[in-house]
């Protein structure tokens, strides 16, 4: 399993979107309709399941799978 077919399954669990389809460009916010509560949430998990520190401060920009996939592939270990 790549990046981000990790990530699509850690959004799909962690935000029990089990019945959606994510895409890389979907807009997580204007799409799926995260908030800022389900938006922590996600980063912990990801930040458990990839074994980096998002700061708070890049939470705006990782509004898509895109997005989150090259900030991990960047900044793990």
């Amino acid at each position: 399993m790549n990046t981000q077919e990790k990530v699509i399954d850690i959004i799909k669990d962690t935000l029990k979107f089990d019945d959606k389809e994510i895409t890389p460009q979907m807009d997580l916010f204007k799409d799926l309709g995260v908030d800022s509560l389900d938006a922590v949430e996600l980063v912990m998990a990801l930040e458990e399941a990839f074994g980096v520190q998002i700061p708070d401060e890049e939470l705006p920009k990782m509004n898509t799978v895109e997005n989150i996939t090259k900030y991990i592939e960047a900044h793990k270990a």
